[in-house]
């Protein structure tokens, strides 16, 4: 008999994880019909992944944020609406090959990553809370290439995604000109590697210039459209830089004008729930959407908890609009995938 006690104590616990998947098997029967009447040019996920309070809406059960952060994209991908994820944490420092391999290793093939590049390479000032020494390693293609494009290359190469170059405020900490930055972005869009798509995420309004233009289309980069406090909002930015310019879109949601990375996270943790809607940001990104979609444009929308209080929820009431039929598609033909 207790030679049979490991059995029961197997289906048990099968019993028990799929007691526990229920509910979520349910929520993503019922968003399996919007994600297949989206056109497979739309690629929406969320700006990164290890949250504890998505549980019920990505996870089927309760996990501490270093778990997933760790095994966590094994259960991302399985959402529906999901065809994306950003990687953030390579911002703040290398990543790892074998984080890599591992994060490859629960993902479907050419799923892609979107990962941003280190900030010791897009920051003017040397990184760090207050800092206002000039960084000697602002816009070094070497250590772009060094510090991230080279490990994903070896150990990520069928997930890479376009890489995320996200410049924090310049003109206030930086004394960065907007014409001094746009020649600085030539010369180091010319000296990296054509093997990859590269997006730029501005957080100054003033370098949103024709010569900024210029440099993305004579390398094949693309403006990312950003909700973020102290940008236009996306649509304002579409209009001086069309998506149908772009060799590609994309989107990403942050924070609402005026709004705080500090005062949203204690507002919305743990993030479950929508707190703050906004009708006029889904409006704005099913728009931009349509219009590269209608030109056969891929285009990729990244959302972050703080822009709305719970990303996968965003995402959902995003995925509504743009599937065919959704006010944000009216008038778009959706087109197959080149």
């Amino acid at each position: 008999m207790p030679d049979q006690l490991p059995l029961f104590d197997g289906a048990a616990a099968a019993h028990d994880e799929a007691a526990a998947s229920a509910p979520l098997d349910a929520r993503f029967a019922a968003l399996r019909d919007t994600a297949s009447r989206l056109s497979p040019l739309v690629r929406l996920g969320t700006s990164s992944w290890s949250f504890p309070g998505w549980q019920g809406l990505v996870y089927s059960r309760a996990r501490s944020a270093g778990w997933l952060a760790r095994e966590g994209l094994r259960e991302y991908v399985r959402h529906p609406l999901f065809r994306a994820v950003g990687i953030d944490r390579s911002y703040y420092a290398p990543i790892p090959d074998d984080d890599f391999r591992r994060y490859a290793d629960q993902l479907p093939g050419g799923f892609p990553c979107c990962c941003k590049a280190p900030a010791r390479v897009t920051s003017a000032v040397v990184p760090g809370r207050g800092s206002r020494d000039p960084n000697p390693d602002f816009l070094s293609a070497n250590l772009m290439v060094e510090a991230l494009l080279d490990p994903v290359a070896r150990s990520f190469r069928d997930h890479a995604g376009p890489f995320i170059l996200q410049f924090p405020p310049m003109l206030r900490h930086g004394g960065l000109e907007p014409a001094v930055f746009a020649d600085a972005l030539d010369r180091f869009l010319g000296d990296l590697p054509r093997e990859f798509v590269y997006g730029v995420e501005l957080r100054d309004h003033a370098l949103l210039t024709a010569a900024y233009a210029r440099v993305l289309a004579r390398h094949g980069a693309a403006h990312v459209y950003t909700l973020w406090t102290a940008m236009p909002m996306p649509a304002d930015q579409a209009d001086a830089l069309p998506p149908e310019t772009m060799p590609f879109v994309m989107v990403r949601l942050l924070l609402q004008p005026e709004a705080t990375y500090a005062q949203q996270r204690e507002a919305f943790a743990p993030f479950g729930t929508i707190a703050a809607p906004s009708e006029r940001m889904r409006e704005e990104v099913a728009g931009i959407v349509a219009r590269a979609v209608a030109r056969a444009i891929p285009a990729y929308v990244l959302v972050n908890n703080k822009a709305e209080g719970s990303a996968p929820l965003t995402v959902e009431a995003l995925a509504s609009r743009l599937a065919p039929g959704g006010p944000g598609l009216q008038h778009a033909a959706l087109s197959p995938e080149p």
